[in-house]
């Protein structure tokens, strides 16, 4: 079918739309052709089965006099029933379709976009809905594969009681649906050190992943808590950089939780400033008002203790945090208000993200100190942002476990340390990019936070769906490798350092068999699964979406079992 200037099959190209129903016309016929059994097990709350139709029994409720369901149509379309009075009301809105079933009693059909899925998990089941969860301990669940993976999410969740946040990518990793209708090619974004990626490498919207992964969610067996992150919202310098992080913000409006990446507007080199007087007329610079740097001065020297750390930082200290972080809390600020208003004053989770750091600096060169922490943590205070988390630079790096020279005695006592300054404040530690991360750092984490943390992963469950691809699709799993294979070769001949390394590992190993866990498939394989042409076509997501349902059962095992270790690692060490 054809979506703006693209054509694609949306029950093979899922979290794209911001529905899953895309041709009413087709679901209304549908609807008019099913058997009275149907509607008899909407009115029991049972589900249902046949060739035509599945109605998901988990997502049955009840509300105003009507009771309501949610079904898959042969096509793959999913829409909205209720069955009621005709004159009942209309919690979500206005049908598509209706038709009299009786006497007094009507049958009403609803499109499952994104408005009218917010107004289900608010009305009829709002315990099946995302919400913001505070600071709960939860996984990030990195959802790359999307349909794939969301059922094993929440099963994982539901048979071994943790929480998370199973709507989770970044703007690295999504398109925004105006892009992708308007056939625009992805957008090429340079990573020094690393080459080009292309935007929207999963192939997903922000709007398009929401609305799936509520639609999964509603199918889903069992009580489980769980939030929608919109993750990494990158701020960068100037008007335009606010408007673009508004525009995303905005695209992913019923999303629970907030990642601000504030990286782009900190001045790290304000920390190196080595004499006093430099510093202090850094702070002048910010803030030029002498009353207003009176009463900022006189907020972070009261003498405080923070997590057992004594916190009173003497003026050439504060001049060179407000160096380094002054925009990025005046921009979270912004933004805060943005979302309040947005968001109609409705309750979210906030995380102010610093763990980014530059290129040229070493990973254990650019760790967070509990004085940057304790002052982030304060001025936030003093500005009223209502930050749920925080992520403070750990050290942790993308493709390898933890390496710092001190190693993980140091990293649980530090780790400790700051957890106890942030939950002094009811915030959560965020680890991101935790993917590579060894149990043993993983349980180090665990312990020095006492089981309380949010920590985030993102390539795993993808490298997975690729193992699963390798072992029961090979043919398939040789295009995704010869795909990154090209992708490394591209970026090495461009400069690319870290390419050149990848494709030189690979020709010295003991065995170049093609695998998910080599460096060339590890980190240039992502580019594939949303790879689109120089009109905005996708050129792979149907052969990955169109596999058969015993591939996806045996992906979904292993989710599970990759989540469930994840999490006894994380909030149950020990034990």
């Amino acid at each position: 079918m054809r979506f703006g200037q693209i054509e694609f099959n949306p029950a093979r190209n899922p979290a794209i739309l911001d529905t899953a129903t895309w041709d009413e016309e087709a679901a209304a016929a549908a609807v008019r052709g099913l058997e009275p059994a149907v509607w008899e097990a909407v009115e029991a709350g049972q589900p249902f089965v046949s060739p035509q139709v599945t109605i998901h029994g988990p997502a049955h409720g009840r509300c105003e006099g009507s009771a309501f369901a949610l079904a898959t149509l042969a096509d793959g379309q999913q829409i909205f029933i209720s069955l009621g009075p005709a004159n009942a009301p209309a919690p979500l809105g206005t049908p598509f379709t209706t038709q009299p079933l009786s006497v007094g009693q009507e049958l009403r059909v609803y499109r499952t976009d994104a408005a009218t899925i917010d107004r289900y998990v608010r009305r009829v089941r709002p315990d099946k809905g995302p919400r913001p969860l505070g600071a709960i301990s939860r996984i990030g669940a990195g959802s790359r594969m999307s349909t794939a993976m969301f059922p094993a999410t929440y099963r994982a969740m539901a048979a071994c009681g943790f929480a998370a946040n199973t709507i989770q990518n970044s703007v690295r990793e999504l398109e925004l649906l105006e892009n992708i209708l308007a056939g625009r090619p992805p957008e090429a974004i340079y990573y020094p050190g690393f080459g080009v990626v292309d935007s929207g490498h999963t192939g997903s919207t922000f709007e398009g992943l929401w609305a799936y992964g509520v639609l999964a969610a509603l199918q889903s067996e069992g009580d489980f808590r769980y939030g929608a992150d919109a993750d990494h919202i990158k701020v960068l310098p100037g008007a335009r950089g606010m408007a673009w992080a508004k525009h995303v913000i905005g695209c992913a409006r019923f999303y629970t939780f907030f990642t601000l990446d504030v990286s782009g507007v900190l001045d790290y080199a304000a920390l190196a400033i080595t004499s006093p007087a430099a510093a202090t007329a850094v702070l002048e610079k910010h803030i030029p008002d002498a009353s207003e740097r009176r009463a900022v001065l006189a907020y972070h020297r009261r003498r405080r203790r923070i997590g057992n750390q004594d916190y009173r930082p003497n003026a050439a200290t504060l001049g060179r945090l407000v160096g380094k972080y002054w925009a990025a809390l005046a921009a979270a600020e912004e933004l805060t208000a943005f979302l309040r208003g947005l968001k109609e004053n409705a309750a979210f989770d906030l995380e102010f993200a610093i763990d980014e750091r530059l290129p040229d600096v070493a990973a254990c060169e650019s760790i967070t100190g509990h004085t940057e922490l304790a002052f982030v943590i304060l001025e936030a205070q003093r500005r009223g942002l209502p930050l749920t988390h925080i992520a403070p630079n750990f050290g942790v790096e993308k493709g390898v476990d933890y390496r710092c020279p001190a190693g993980l005695a140091e990293l649980e006592t530090r780790v400790a340390v700051q957890h106890r300054m942030a939950a002094e404040f009811g915030l959560l530690l965020d680890f991101h990019s935790g993917d590579d991360l060894s149990a043993a750092t993983r349980q180090a984490i665990g312990r020095a936070t006492q089981g309380r943390n949010h920590f985030k992963i993102a390539p795993q469950p993808q490298i997975i769906f690729a193992e699963t691809v390798r072992d029961l699709e090979p043919d398939l799993f040789r295009a995704w490798w010869d795909d990154a294979f090209a992708y490394a070769r591209r970026e090495a001949a461009a400069g690319s350092a870290f390419a050149a390394a990848c494709l030189q590992e690979h020709a010295a190993a003991a065995d170049p068999t093609p695998s998910p866990t080599d460096p060339i498939f590890h980190n240039f394989g992502f580019a594939f699964v949303g790879r689109r042409d120089a009109h905005g076509r996708y050129l792979n997501r149907e052969r990955l979406y169109g596999l058969d349902n015993a591939f996806y059962r045996e992906y979904q095992d292993r989710i599970v079992a990759y989540l469930c270790e994840l999490a006894q690692d994380l909030f149950h060490p020990g034990e």
